[in-house]
């Protein structure tokens, strides 16, 4: 593999289905109201939406605002 990957590599609409993304949040969600989180950290730190966001939308967000914006949508 000779080109560089970075975190737009690859970057396509529909890599996760609707249903696959929606179960997956609602899970975040749950364990986020449960729990305060889960073992993989705290929710307000968390990459797990905006990487779900990334493969279902197709959009990097990597702002610190929208960043807390979308953690706030689905959370």
């Amino acid at each position: 593999m000779n080109k560089k990957i970075t975190c737009k590599t690859g970057m396509e609409k529909g890599l996760v289905s609707k249903e696959v993304f929606d179960r997956e949040v609602a899970l975040c969600r749950e364990m986020s109201a449960k729990d305060g989180g889960c073992c993989w950290g705290r929710c307000e730190t968390c990459g797990v939406i905006p990487l779900l966001y990334k493969l279902y939308k197709g959009k990097l967000v990597d702002d610190a605002r929208e960043l807390i914006k979308l953690r706030k949508k689905f959370l």
